[in-house]
């Protein structure tokens, strides 16, 4: 036997004994039924996966069921890995789930976790969307959001769609070593606060091969991140990658790695963004952020810093922020922007912004507005290669009629 056939034969005897060995815990055994709600199904059919000392599969085949709810806990004893064929429905009434302070589906500490199947997660957020007067109302109801993953290491989400959130589609707290990969969010740009993914007090969290398209920021960058990587995302409609909102609360923890390359805004609010609380207490810092190769097709602004964020007013601008931005790089920038003001930053007077290195950007304005421009406040960028617009340079006086 030639030895490459003997290694062919020997990998494949392997995957027929890993095949082998999975057990499979499909949520009909347990009960599930398409015209019911198949939480408790789910609930007995993860258990036992998590119980099982050989790796397992929770199965929720093809077809369309109702979940009114799920909180799925570990620890695991061996690989898990939830195949989500089908599309799963929320209650189109918030009030309908059972832990009403509760997310739809919540998924913690586990280690060596799988989500797949090319499945859907429908949160039904239309009539929710109607109620969400958070923006405006500090005691508003608290709507539920798709999925929550926390404590998760180890672990991979491929391959599935959330959809129509009635909140924020997914946070990802408290994570180590996840990586989302050809991951789907998919919301109307109308609807409020439906962030695709916020990553908060996690480290080594990969995005890959993505497509976000929802009503707020495309991924929200909370404190205590550290080691993210965004690749080959595409973003839009939505509010674009944030870094933020940063500074309202003492606790917070410092932002460090976070790398966004090779992505593509499509007609979004913003493209990649930096945004700290004026007058506002925490002094973390904000370093080593790497923004490269991406495409800015009509963003109304494609690169921001804003440490003077202060939406709806909620806040004075008389004490500037503590923060501390630094070791920022972008290179590569391309694209349209549908706002003259093509590129700002404006940094904090007691903190300004340190070691900001901008190599070649070429944007170009689709409007009537005026010249594009670029705003600088408190910052000294060094720059390479070729900026158009001129970086930190005033506009061009506009020529006064006769």
């Amino acid at each position: 036997m030639a030895p490459t056939f003997k290694i062919l034969f020997v990998l494949s005897s392997l995957a027929c004994i890993a095949n082998a060995q999975q057990k499979v815990f499909d949520v009909r055994t347990f009960g599930a039924k398409q015209n019911a709600d198949i939480s408790q199904a789910l609930l007995s059919a993860w258990k036992e996966a998590c119980a099982s000392p050989t790796p397992s599969t929770v199965l929720i085949p093809k077809g369309t069921w109702s979940l009114k709810q799920a909180k799925l806990v570990g620890p695991n004893k061996s690989p898990v890995e939830l195949r989500v064929e089908g599309i799963l429905k929320a209650p189109l009434d918030p009030t309908q789930m059972p832990n009403k302070q509760g997310e739809w589906v919540t998924i913690n500490y586990l280690d060596n976790f799988t989500l797949s199947g090319g499945g859907v997660f429908d949160g039904q957020g239309h009539e929710a969307w109607k109620r969400n007067d958070c923006h405006k109302n500090k005691n508003c109801v608290k709507l539920p959001l798709n999925l929550s993953f926390n404590f998760i290491t180890n672990s991979t989400i491929r391959d599935v769609t959330t959809k129509d959130s009635k909140n924020f589609h997914v946070n990802v707290i408290g994570c180590y070593n996840v990586t989302f990969l050809r991951f789907t969010v998919s919301a109307p740009g109308d609807s409020p606060n439906t962030d695709g993914l916020h990553i908060a007090r996690s480290k080594k969290i990969n995005v890959m091969d993505s497509v976000i398209k929802t009503g707020d920021d495309c991924v929200s960058i909370g404190d205590g991140t550290e080691q993210l990587h965004i690749t080959n995302v595409v973003c839009g409609p939505g509010h674009g990658i944030s870094v933020g909102s940063l500074g309202r609360s003492t606790t917070e923890q410092d932002v460090i790695g976070i790398y966004v390359k090779n992505c593509t805004f499509i007609g979004t609010q913003n493209g990649v963004r930096i945004k700290t609380w004026p007058s506002a207490p925490a002094t973390l810092k904000v370093t080593d952020l790497q923004f490269e190769d991406l495409i800015m097709d009509k963003v109304t602004y494609p690169i921001v810093i804003d440490q003077e964020y202060c939406p709806y007013n909620l806040c004075k601008l008389d004490s500037p922020s503590l923060i501390k931005i630094s070791n920022v790089k972008l290179d590569k920038i391309r694209g349209t922007t549908s706002d003259p003001v093509a590129v700002t930053f404006v940094c904090s007077k007691t903190k300004p912004c340190e070691n900001v290195q901008v190599g070649d950007i070429n944007l170009t304005y689709d409007g009537t507005l005026g010249p594009i421009t670029t705003k600088c406040n408190n910052v000294k960028p060094s720059l390479t290669g070729k900026q158009n617009p001129p970086l930190c340079v005033p506009a061009p006086a506009s020529k006064q009629s006769a």
